[in-house]
Order: structure tokens, then C-alpha cells, then sequence
């Protein structure tokens, strides 16, 4: 059984893995159709700053978003005086942190399998008179439909994970930003309380590993459906 503070830590974790992973999907889908597609100038400079959170330490990422969008931030002080959104010390923060680490995984899953997609099959359906909006619904969306799956499965596992952006930009606030990493970090620190710490480590592993099997079968119902495989 799950005290209410391990309760709160694991429904508030999903909540944020599924709000990252899910919110960064569109652009997640344009920016890897976008550097698998097109070339143009500054191309590399954008790959670059996408796959930046990948090699810079997750402090670093939390205080630039803490920066950007804290309460006295350029986009933060903004979006609260005319959108009334605030990240700040909220699961919303909590959130914002755990897509921008997500993103890079999951544009370089779906650009791979973007690039693996027979260009001939594109270019016969745009010959036909299809414009480049319905070849990407009808041809091309369909054939990476795998890769998305594997993208938004490791942009949720990656979320469900993270700790050194959230920690810094919006603090380990007890059922509002402490996520299941963040609730084994405090359990850490308290005498005693290395069980509690230990039965979120396993949760976190079952969710994980749910997460893969339910992404390699949802990835083979769509080669299946697509006749790539038997």
C-alpha cells in the first residue's frame, strides 16, 4: 500500500509525463518532418539547439527556463499579465520541464523514420495531383506512424523521469511539483523513509517498462495494418 504522499507522487507524475509528451507532439511531428524534408540556411543550427538538452546538464536547462519563464521572466511576466499562465512553483512548470528535455528524443525518432519513408511513393502521389498536405496525411503520416508511437513513448518515459529541470525551476513542492523522482529524492534524504523511496523506484521501473512493451505492440499493429510485416 502507497502512503497519500507516494499516492499524490505517482498520479501527479502521469499527469505531467502525459501533458509533456502529448503537448510537444505537433511540433515534435513539424520539426522532424522539417530537417528530414526541407534544407535551407541555418538548418544546423536549429538541430542543434533541439537536441541541446541532450548533452547540457539538466540544472542548466532548469535555470534557463527559470529565466525565460519564472514570475520576472521576458515570456513568464507575459503569459501571466495577458494569458494568466503561470509556471512557476506549479505542475504546469513541472510540465513545461519535462517537454523541453523530451523533445530531442522524440524529433529523432520520428525524423528517422521520416527519412526511411520511399520517396517515390511521395512524388507518384503528388504526380496524381495530391498536394503536399494530402501526401503527407495520406502517404507519409501513416508510414511513420511506428516512429511516432516510439517518439511519443520516449518523450513519456523521459518526462516520467526527469529531475534536475524540474528541482530548479519549479522547486520539490509536496503534490504540486514533486513528481516520483522528486518524492524519492526527499524519501532519500529522510531517516527511515529508504522503503517508501525503494517502492516508488519499482513503480517508476513498471511504468517504464509497461510503457515499452505497450509501444513495441502498438508499433507492430501499425506495421501489421501497413502489410510491412506478417
Amino acid at each position: 500500500m502507497l502512503t497519500e504522499i507516494e499516492s499524490i507522487a505517482l498520479i501527479l507524475s502521469l499527469k505531467v509525463a502525459f501533458v509533456a509528451s502529448f503537448s510537444i507532439l505537433p511540433l515534435g511531428v513539424a520539426l522532424a518532418w522539417l530537417l528530414a524534408k526541407k534544407d535551407f540556411y541555418g538548418k544546423s543550427l536549429l538541430d542543434g539547439l533541439i537536441h541541446l538538452p541532450l548533452v547540457l546538464p539538466p540544472v542548466v536547462i532548469g535555470y534557463v527556463l527559470l529565466i525565460l519563464f519564472g514570475k520576472q521572466g521576458a515570456i513568464g511576466r507575459w503569459l501571466e499579465a495577458s494569458l494568466g499562465i503561470d509556471f512557476s512553483f506549479s505542475w504546469k512548470g513541472a510540465a513545461l520541464a519535462s517537454a523541453v528535455v523530451a523533445l530531442p528524443l522524440m524529433v529523432r525518432s520520428i525524423r528517422l523514420s521520416i527519412l526511411s519513408v520511399d520517396s517515390k511513393l511521395e512524388e507518384a502521389a503528388m504526380t496524381l495531383g495530391a498536394n503536399p498536405f494530402m501526401v503527407f496525411k495520406r502517404i507519409t503520416l501513416p508510414l511513420i506512424m511506428p516512429g511516432i508511437i516510439s517518439g511519443l513513448v520516449l518523450a513519456f518515459a523521459r518526462s516520467l523521469g526527469e529531475f534536475g529541470a524540474t528541482i530548479t525551476f519549479v522547486s520539490n513542492i509536496p503534490g504540486e511539483t514533486q513528481t516520483i523522482p522528486l518524492a524519492m529524492f526527499s524519501f532519500l534524504e529522510t531517516p527511515g523513509a529508504e522503503f517508501a523511496a525503494m517502492r516508488l523506484c519499482i513503480i517508476a521501473i513498471v511504468i517504464a517498462l509497461i510503457s515499452l512493451f505497450l509501444s513495441e505492440w502498438m508499433s507492430r499493429r501499425s506495421q501489421q495494418k501497413l502489410g510491412l510485416i506478417e
